[in-house]
């Protein structure tokens, strides 16, 4: 059998171009050797969205087209909805029993998040606790490994924190501990330079934008100041164009001569500019064109997502049966 991966994205929009380098670009790649389950994690994205359901309800949907426009294949990935899967919400209030409030204060991914969201005293205690969400959705599929960034690793140190201490208290090797699959690319910054490419901060470009989108988009992306004239000399450095040129154009020795003459002096930003709007095009024109497609057919996308979430509830619901047998929670 395929070793099993768990991964996914929590449906507070549309998925973007940071999301297809981080993640989506290798999920394509792991279907010929794994098995994984692509959730949708609903119920963690209403912990510090618990005031707007329904935008969460809609953008499941969302999610589960760019799934598909980007070429997972639901025929060999399981894509579920986490909140209609009951058994990973009675999991995880059996393992929050094995972590403690100074250890979920140390996990110093929950601290950064909690510090961007700004988070004091208005910290709800479901954003708080989700780490252990997130372990017993790992945990509920005997995940072999998760994909993440360098921030999520901690996230990955505490979900094996838990099977390890389950397993000591318990007496056996009843939850799997997993690996990182660390991701050797970079974090795709926003079009505004910032080093986050997100909705909230509306900087992304989206997998679903159309090419005038896309051809605004690059459009408004920062270079460099100092360049004023086609003639001057222009900096390498912070100049968000390069940075998108280094993630998506291909051809390196071409780009190589390209940032020597901008740097000599005789290259225009509108040039690059148009060099990158035709790599992106190319990239985003056949994911734009085959979502469209499923769009016209949303009947299709909701029956992916429940026969993959049936499939998710059966499966978790046989590890939570398993680990109420050994916690002696078996009564009639």
């Amino acid at each position: 059998m395929k070793p099993i991966i768990l991964t996914g994205d929590r449906p507070t929009g549309s998925l973007h171009l940071g999301h297809y380098v981080g993640s989506l670009k290798n999920r394509v790649a792991f279907q010929e050797d794994y098995r994984q389950f692509l959730i949708i994690a609903d119920a963690q994205a209403l912990t510090d969205h618990f005031e707007r359901p329904e935008m969460v309800r809609d953008n499941v949907v969302q999610v589960a087209l760019d799934y598909l426009a980007v070429g997972l294949d639901p025929g060999r990935n399981t894509c579920f909805v986490q909140s209609q899967v009951p058994a990973l919400c009675e999991l995880t209030s059996y393992l929050m029993n094995l972590v403690t409030v100074s250890r979920l204060q140390r996990n110093p991914t929950i601290k950064e998040e909690i510090k961007q969201k700004g988070f004091d005293e208005s910290l709800p205690v479901g954003f708080f606790c989700y780490p252990v969400s997130q372990a017993a959705d790992i945990l509920a599929f005997n995940a072999d490994a998760v994909p993440v960034g360098d921030d999520q690793n901690p996230m990955i140190e505490q979900t094996n924190e838990i099977a390890r201490k389950f397993n000591s208290i318990y007496g056996g090797s009843y939850l799997k501990e997993v690996k990182a699959i660390v991701g050797s690319i970079g974090r795709l910054p926003g079009i505004d330079g910032k080093t986050k490419m997100s909705k909230s901060l509306g900087n992304a470009i989206f997998l679903k934008d159309s090419a005038e989108d896309l051809r605004r988009k690059v459009n408004l992306m920062f270079t460099d100041p100092n360049h004023i004239r086609v003639s001057d000399p222009g900096s390498i450095a912070g100049n968000v164009v390069f940075m998108f040129l280094d993630f998506f154009d291909s051809n390196v020795q071409e780009l190589h001569e390209l940032k020597q003459h901008y740097q000599k002096g005789g290259l225009g930003d509108g040039q690059l500019k148009k060099r990158l709007i035709e790599i992106l095009d190319s990239l985003i024109a056949p994911i734009r064109h085959r979502r469209m497609q499923y769009e016209s057919d949303i009947g299709y996308v909701r029956k992916v997502l429940e026969d993959g979430t049936r499939e998710a509830r059966e499966i978790a619901s046989e590890k939570v049966a398993e680990v109420k047998r050994v916690m002696k929670l078996t009564y009639f």
